[in-house]
């Protein structure tokens, strides 16, 4: 019997890296798993394939997170299908690294924050509605430890990820009563397509590239010396949807190998 099982999760950013293992863990726990992506179809029908051929059940919808008619059109693509929703993972983010606060270009802050707060946002406005209707369920967030841990280049993703932390706990409360959890995943230097963005040269996490970013990376994370895993942080998200953790909400839960702790 599975953890999940008769639960309906629904999962953006679900193409690839933590939001594609998240769904495959999650489907394997018995939940039937909406996928959604803004742009990687190609992705998307992956991990479906992925799912569907160890004898799960999923499928995949398209929108952008930070449009509002996307959103509420991803959240009824899952409850048409399956006919409630159960659990929310706001996974979809972006970062462009590499800026200091004085450079940053107006439109990619807008953006970023667009993507990694409001979509979130949005996506948790049109969801909830259907899980008060429902038997309550469980929103997952997913932050960043470069939320709390300050890094050069990452302004505006670190504010959006702070802000998501926010919302996350402020939700917890307002729902506390009414049958929704609410609570965000802190990770840390996961291996995932997102850091190609900063350092598209590196190939195999590990490995030790010859780059100044990875070496800043492996120092950062010197308390376990390696990189995380987008399966370690889908089971610490599996463990916030499920109901053992019926008494948590409002959490911050670091999936980091001890970034925060230093």
């Amino acid at each position: 019997m599975g953890r999940l099982d008769g639960k309906v999760a629904l999962i953006t950013g679900g193409a690839s890296g933590i939001g594609r293992a998240t769904a495959v863990l999650f489907a394997r726990e018995g939940a039937r798993v909406m996928v959604a992506t803004a742009r990687n179809e190609a992705g998307a029908r992956e991990t479906v394939a992925q799912i569907t051929a160890s004898g799960g059940t999923a499928a995949y919808t398209l929108g952008d997170v930070t449009r509002a008619e996307d959103a509420q059109r991803i959240v009824a693509a899952a409850v048409q299908a399956y006919g409630r929703l159960d659990v929310l993972v706001n996974n979809a983010g972006i970062t462009i690294p590499g800026s200091l606060v004085h450079e940053i270009a107006e439109r990619d802050w807008e953006r970023v924050l667009a993507v990694d707060l409001t979509g979130a946002f949005l996506m948790m406005k049109y969801a909830i509605p259907h899980m008060l209707r429902g038997d309550g369920g469980s929103i997952v967030n997913v932050a960043s430890a470069l939320a709390l841990a300050g890094v050069p280049g990452c302004a505006a993703y670190a504010a959006a990820k702070a802000g998501l932390i926010g919302l996350t706990r402020t939700a917890a409360i307002e729902y506390a009563q009414r049958g929704i959890r609410v609570n965000v995943l802190l990770p840390g230097f996961i291996w995932t397509p997102l850091h190609r963005v900063a350092d598209p040269a590196a190939a195999d996490p590990t490995q030790v590239p010859a780059s100044e970013y990875y070496a800043f990376v492996a120092q950062a994370v010197e308390p376990m010396g390696r990189w995380g895993t987008p399966e370690e942080v889908a089971a610490t998200a599996l463990f916030l949807a499920a109901d053992e953790s019926s008494f948590v909400t409002g959490s911050m839960l670091a999936v980091d190998g001890g970034l925060l702790a230093r």
